[in-house]
């Protein structure tokens, strides 16, 4: 018997990929239900060769349903998430609600999957944000050999880590500079088209921005306390894939070419890199992909002990929906949930 699975927020940009990944993987699902507001009732998605009509999230009996891919933003997972797991139903949370929380386990599962169990405390699992999740996997196999003492990471944000309308406003302003129309500016602080903003989120009283905030603190949670990190977080004119240029300082020496070793055989990472033009890889070539890639790996001489990387991987995937759904397979495989039994 399969599962019942409901997405919610299924008509945004996560949710469409969530539905897709479900689909592609071939998650054991018996039932999927796409799940919205009230203003999206009837909105179709698609469903591999399926298409589902969005139901109302206020409706739906989550004690019939054992997933919940929760992808509505913070304020919706804050008021709906608890609820859900009280009802029986594990939320895997896409927005930053509950993700330091002490009773809820904050897992990328290449990185930390032994966690999940910790799950049963309030039946809610969070996804990290998307810049941190990729950088933990390109991260964990490095500090196993020679352990990470401090990070400095820049990010190269895409827009579609702020919604469609990021997405469509681009879009817009792009076009305007083409044919000298009017530029509108709605969903960021400023232009984006042909322009960089080195402001991700709010800003805080220590001068980082949230975004920068939640790298630092998620990567403790996640990969080890001890890990030092400062970022710089910018979001730049690329509908999908975050990049980030890393630099890492070990405790132990570790060459690049060691690095580069450990890095081909580790979960859920991709090496290219080639000493030549095109020998790298871009966000334009990491979307609609799973993998974290990694590029550019050189020994930092200014330190004892550093690497340098370059580090791409699609957000809407690897960041947010995949590693979701990589979440619900560890339930899956490691037998953490049964399917309901539901009386006829």
């Amino acid at each position: 018997m399969g599962y019942r699975v409901a997405v919610v927020g299924a008509t945004g940009n996560v949710g469409r990929e969530m539905l897709d990944i479900l689909a592609e993987r071939k998650f054991p699902a018996d039932e999927v239900v796409a799940l919205a507001s009230s203003r999206s009732i009837g909105t179709e998605v698609s469903f591999g060769d399926k298409v589902l009509k969005c139901k109302n999230l206020e409706h739906h009996d989550f004690s019939t349903t054992d997933i919940c891919l929760m992808s509505a933003g913070g304020e919706v997972s804050k008021e709906w998430s608890p609820k859900i797991g009280a009802a029986g139903c594990v939320v895997i949370d896409n927005s930053s609600a509950f993700r330091m929380h002490q009773d809820v386990p904050l897992i990328v599962p290449e990185v930390n999957a032994d966690a999940v169990a910790g799950f049963t405390k309030m039946n809610i699992i969070a996804n990290p944000n998307c810049s941190t999740a990729q950088l933990v996997v390109a991260l964990k196999p490095l500090h196993d050999v020679a352990t990470i003492k401090r990070v400095v990471v820049a990010t190269y944000q895409s827009v579609s880590g702020a919604g469609k309308d990021a997405m469509d406003e681009l879009f817009s302003q792009t076009r305007a500079v083409f044919v000298s129309d009017t530029m509108e500016v709605k969903k960021f602080p400023k232009r984006i088209a042909f322009n960089l903003i080195p402001q991700i989120d709010v800003f805080m009283e220590d001068g980082y921005t949230k975004e920068e905030w939640k790298m630092m603190a998620e990567t403790k949670k996640i990969l080890d306390p001890k890990i030092k990190l400062t970022a710089t977080c910018v979001r730049v004119p690329v509908f999908v894939s975050h990049s980030e240029a890393v630099n890492v300082e070990f405790e132990r020496p570790i060459s690049a070419e060691d690095a580069k070793n450990i890095l081909r055989e580790a979960p859920g990472c991709l090496l290219i890199d080639k000493h030549e033009p095109g020998g790298y890889i871009t966000p334009h070539e990491a979307a609609g992909e799973d993998a974290t890639y990694i590029s550019r790996v050189r020994e930092d001489a200014t330190v004892e002990n550093g690497l340098s990387f370059w580090c791409v991987s699609d957000n809407l995937r690897k960041g947010a929906a995949l590693n979701a759904i990589q979440i619900a397979e560890v339930l899956v495989n490691r037998k953490l949930i049964a399917p309901k039994q539901i009386a006829a």
